[in-house]
């Protein structure tokens, strides 16, 4: 107890010296906390728009063979994968029915290539939730044959709200058809995969994909918390797995090349009668973004700068404790004369380089949180190019315990590592000598 007040109280009786090392200290966990905060909630944030703009957390889909070998992407008994669901008791919010294409939109002259996917709009809060609107309503989707298109699309074909646009496909069976939309509204396209995808009624869709109305392609899952995917995909898989016939979760050919793709192969390197099932995760989706390794270099950039900030402070800290020992060397002799052992000495300066760590540390951590704290409160609005980092238009931050403690020993270690060697050179110091040199 008595070190541990003596090196508090060297500490403060050198207020300058100390606040500029604190300060430094301070400034490197401040860097690594907002940058590991950010990445944190990077992929959640991402995870929960995307299953809006996709419409779940886990998806079923169903590819049936024709006799003559043509692949159908089709459900046609929904009942059995809704009766699993319910067995397997992941913690399921709703479900979504979805059918689309991808083809040709034409108006006038003007043509562009689009995702087109069709859900029940009398439940499409999920979709609602994340769309801007900059011209039209959602009330326009009451009309079967309205579409929502981004306005990047919108100003590429030179439309408005009201117009009728052509629509080229193929339908579900391979045949070129050509269908209507009536414009319903414009959304904001913040620009990160905004033009993914146009919506539009599944009665419509499923129409022109010649598909049964009580018939679809895609089975959106979602889920509580969007951290339970693969846990509740591997269930729910297993359960499958027991009343219809599925396609591998990791096919073998995923190790070469995108996870997705492989999947889709698939069905064509297969072969098979009736109709298999395909289980997949919006996981899978991000990770054929490479989101997981984006934001394991930010983690891995930000550590390097820690480390480089903090290989800086120690270089700092070994010199500073340094000049603390030649300045000191009378007191250190005097202590040495009253009976303080070599250990104690030693030790007395590596209080002071730890409690400078923590106390640095501290600081560190609130001016994160002050600063974070500030930068949630700001709206940026689910108009900015951010927008799918963000929750709800909110910059946030997430960090575990663990992690946060694990940087504050980083710390402390670096900074006892950095005083070490002249706090044994303090205590090597000749007692007698030491009182002799300031003579």
């Amino acid at each position: 107890m008595k070190s541990i007040l003596i090196a508090l109280r060297n500490l403060n009786r050198q207020k300058k010296r100390s606040f500029l090392l604190g300060g430094a200290i301070a400034f490197g966990i401040f860097i690594i906390i907002m940058i590991d905060g950010f990445t944190g909630s990077f992929v959640q944030n991402i995870g929960d728009n995307f299953s809006h703009l996709f419409a779940g957390h886990i998806f079923i889909t169903g590819v049936e063979k024709t006799q003559s070998g043509r692949q159908v992407e089709i459900i046609r008994d929904g009942k059995v994968l809704v009766d699993a669901i319910r067995a397997s008791m992941i913690p399921v919010k709703y479900l979504t029915r979805s059918s689309g294409f991808r083809g040709s939109l034409i108006f006038q002259n003007n043509s562009v290539m689009q995702q087109v996917v069709g859900t029940d709009w009398n439940d499409s809060s999920y979709i609602r939730d994340r769309l801007v609107l900059k011209a039209g309503s959602f009330q326009n989707m009451k009309n079967p044959d309205g579409l929502i298109i981004s306005d990047k699309v919108a100003t590429k074909l030179k439309v408005r709200v009201g117009d009728t646009v052509l629509a080229q496909l193929r339908t579900a069976t391979g045949q070129a058809n050509v269908g209507e939309f009536q414009i319903a509204a414009i959304s904001y396209d913040p620009g990160f995969f905004g033009s993914i995808s146009a919506y539009a009624t599944i009665q419509h869709v499923n129409e022109l994909l010649n598909i049964p109305e009580q018939e679809y392609q895609n089975l959106g899952i979602f889920l509580d918390n969007f951290q339970q995917t693969d846990l509740a995909a591997k269930t729910l898989y297993d359960t499958l797995s027991a009343k219809v016939s599925m396609f591998k979760r990791e096919p073998a050919s995923s190790q070469s090349q995108n996870p997705m793709q492989a999947m889709m192969k698939q069905a064509k390197d297969e072969s098979w009668q009736g109709t298999r099932y395909r289980l997949f995760t919006l996981n899978d989706i991000l990770n054929s973004f490479h989101l997981p390794q984006i934001v394991a270099a930010i983690n891995t950039a930000g550590l390097i700068i820690l480390l480089i900030l903090f290989v800086i402070i120690m270089v700092g800290i070994t010199n500073t404790f340094r000049m603390i020992m030649y300045e000191r060397t009378k007191e250190i002799g005097t202590m040495r004369a009253l009976g303080m052992q070599r250990t104690n000495v030693r030790n007395l300066f590596l209080l002071e380089a730890l409690f400078l760590s923590l106390g640095g540390a501290i600081v560190g951590l609130l001016a994160a949180a002050i600063v974070m704290g500030a930068l949630h409160l700001i709206n940026w609005g689910t108009t900015s190019p951010l927008f799918l980092f963000l929750k709800e238009g909110h910059m946030t931050f997430s960090l575990s315990p663990l992690q946060v403690i694990g940087y504050i020993i980083l710390v402390a270690l670096l900074t006892l590592l950095a005083a070490y060697f002249p706090a044994r050179g303090a205590a090597r110091l000749n007692p007698a000598a030491a009182l002799g040199a300031t003579r």
